[in-house]
């Protein structure tokens, strides 16, 4: 036992500064929510002014009550003990409630606007910000968990205010104005016992809450890693099939499921011990007043009224206070909760706009430029190594090579998902994390894409990768997410030049059709033709093709090959491929290793120089022709 003893007094130092964090934590949090309520400040004090009402009125009926009864020395029979005390007990009574009522919807009708603004915005900026943050925080993401973690702020947002404003502030106000009758009229030890009583119940509430909110973070934890898991083995419920790992996944879900279990057990077993010390406490408080109250009857120094008052004001105290515990609780998990979320908004942008930025000119010939790039998504794996190489305006300049070569790295750079070398913006920011980059510049129109806004940049540029996911709507949807605002012709003429529209036309509803979780109702075909749809329809002056036909079959291949041609007549085209075949008509093929370019030229000067580009042509052509042999 002493073993143990020796063993927890660490933990009870580390629980105190953790304890301490945690508090600091919750006033960061509400200071956070506080100016998104202040918008609404008119409504933040209509709000404050009837909960005094409500709370005035609730406390006058013990007064009123206490008086009517001293007042009540008629005699039996006499006219006015019906006339005059019973109507005015009704009328009075009655009265006051209504006004407690009448007060309490007014103030939730008042805020209720506030509290679902407060909510709308919040949710909307977090929603924004995760858009804004870089690749590379969408690649480490579990997107199951960040989802729970929003799902569970956003509805801490509405849970923290509506106890705050409607139980918290309104047990505050009645606790201080039946401290000051007690005060006032009565025997100063009333009002002690009162707030030693409060005192007691809220240094123990406090502190037992705070030991168990360890328990609430790792229910938590568990909670979105369980969600984390379903949700990532639900998305990829064909790689799960293929391989028949079904119950493999469903004992990882258990798994998680189990530690959750533990943590909601913890904390069950602790709140019963926070809720049997609530009751003694009041228990306790409320029998000391009562026998000091009965005693003053009995000794004749206070009136029956009196103790009818002072009954009624513990009752009126006591039966919200046993709630403000439970409150109370909830208002730090919903602090947790709503801490989770602003931390995902105070996630640093590794790729942010400089201040001051303008938008990419893009009036007139639009050429790219790398000069002299190196790259690396961590420090101990450079990507790219001293690249450079232009697309004039209007010309088509294709990079081939083996995978891993860096050639999709460099449609990653063109989008500014990353950053080479420090941005503007990070060299402005000297609290930004450093983060693995390079050295050089990627230049559009003779503008550095790093001192422009991202947003122009990216309307510049249309892409059809080689991963083709499409949203879970519509195929028309899907089509016109190049340019929302196109109209049904449109959305029809580009689906026709990616030589989709027949297909699309043989379906039961047409353009209506669904496509699916990821778009997997449809072939791969028919998914990338979507891709180039959509990216014909928002016609950019920058086309990338990302192994635009990868998914194609040869006969197929060559018809919208002959389309990305005429699509890229007169735009600046990027082509990044592994079949050599498709890009044969380039102005200029630049052959990438190891993220250097070792050779570059037209495809006829290419395979004149005998070099790793004949070498590749030569090998593919050998493979077409053996199946064509099968």
């Amino acid at each position: 036992m002493r073993g143990g003893g020796e063993q927890n007094s660490p933990g009870r130092t580390e629980g105190l500064a953790k304890g301490s964090t945690a508090s600091r934590s919750d006033w960061r949090t509400l200071a956070r929510l506080f100016p998104y309520l202040w918008e609404y400040k008119w409504r933040v004090c209509a709000a404050f002014l009837f909960v005094i009402g409500a709370k005035v009125a609730n406390v006058s009926v013990p007064v009123l009550l206490k008086n009517l009864i001293d007042s009540m020395t008629l005699k039996p029979g006499d006219p006015a003990a019906v006339l005059v005390v019973p109507a005015g007990l009704l009328l009075a009574y009655g009265g006051l409630r209504l006004l407690t009522s009448l007060f309490t919807e007014l103030r939730e009708l008042v805020f209720s606007k506030a509290t679902q603004g407060a909510s709308r915005q919040i949710a909307l900026q977090t929603f924004e910000h995760l858009h804004a943050l870089s690749l590379r925080f969408h690649l480490e993401r579990q997107t199951g968990g960040m989802t729970r973690d929003i799902e569970r702020g956003v509805r801490g947002i509405e849970s923290l205010i509506s106890y705050t404003l409607y139980s918290i502030l309104p047990t505050l106000v009645e606790v201080a104005m039946v401290l000051i009758i007690l005060a006032v009229n009565f025997d100063p030890g009333f009002a002690w016992i009162t707030l030693t009583a409060l005192g007691v119940y809220i240094v123990f509430t406090v502190t037992v809450t705070e030991w168990r909110s360890q328990f609430r973070r790792q229910a938590n934890e568990s909670d979105s890693a369980a969600h984390s898991k379903a949700i990532d083995s639900l998305l990829n419920f064909e790689t799960v099939k293929y391989f028949n790992n079904e119950n493999f996944e469903a004992r990882r879900y258990d798994e998680s499921l189990q530690h959750l279990r533990k943590a909601r057990l913890k904390s069950q077993s602790t709140l019963s011990l926070l809720n049997t010390g609530q009751q003694i406490i009041i228990a306790t408080g409320l029998i000391a007043m009562l026998w000091r109250a009965t005693q003053g009857v009995v000794d004749g120094k206070l009136t029956l009224g009196d103790l009818v008052m002072i009954n009624a004001f513990m009752i009126q105290l006591y039966i919200p206070l046993n709630f403000l515990g439970v409150i109370y609780r909830e208002i730090k998990q919903n602090l947790i909760d709503l801490e989770k979320m602003f931390t995902l908004m105070d996630r640093e942008r590794e790729v942010a706009d400089a201040p001051g930025a303008e938008d990419l000119r893009t009036h007139g010939p639009v050429d790219v430029r790398f000069e002299h790039v190196d790259f690396a998504y961590e420090p101990a794996r450079p990507i790219l190594h001293d690249l450079s190489f232009s697309i004039p305006a209007g010309k088509t300049v294709a990079v081939v090579g083996p995978s891993g070569s860096g050639k999709s790295t460099l449609a990653r750079l063109l989008y500014r998902f990353y950053d080479v070398g420090v941005s503007p913006a990070q060299s402005a920011n000297t609290n930004a994390p450093a983060q693995p980059g390079g050295h050089g510049r990627i230049l559009i129109a003779g503008q550095d894409i790093r001192g422009v806004t991202q947003s122009s940049v990216r309307r510049a540029i249309g892409i059809v990768p080689q991963d083709t996911v499409l949203f879970n709507d519509t195929i028309a949807y899907n089509i016109r997410y190049g340019r929302p605002e196109a109209t049904d012709a449109q959305v029809e003429q580009a689906a026709r030049a990616a030589h989709i529209h027949e297909l699309i036309a043989s379906l039961p509803k047409g353009y209506a059709s669904m496509v699916g979780e990821r778009g997997l109702k449809l072939s791969g075909g028919e998914k990338q033709r979507v891709a180039i749809a959509r990216t014909l329809l928002k016609d950019p002056p920058i086309l990338i093709f990302d192994e635009a036909t990868s998914a194609l079959d040869s006969r197929n291949e060559r018809d919208i090959q002959a389309e990305i041609q005429n699509a890229a007549r007169g735009k600046t085209t990027l082509v990044i491929a592994h079949r050599l075949s498709t890009v044969v008509d380039a102005h200029q093929i630049l052959v990438m290793e190891h993220g250097q370019i070792i050779e570059r030229g037209t495809h006829m000067e290419l395979l004149l120089a005998r070099g790793r580009y004949a070498d590749m042509w030569a090998l593919q052509q050998n493979a077409e022709r053996s199946e064509e042999n099968l």
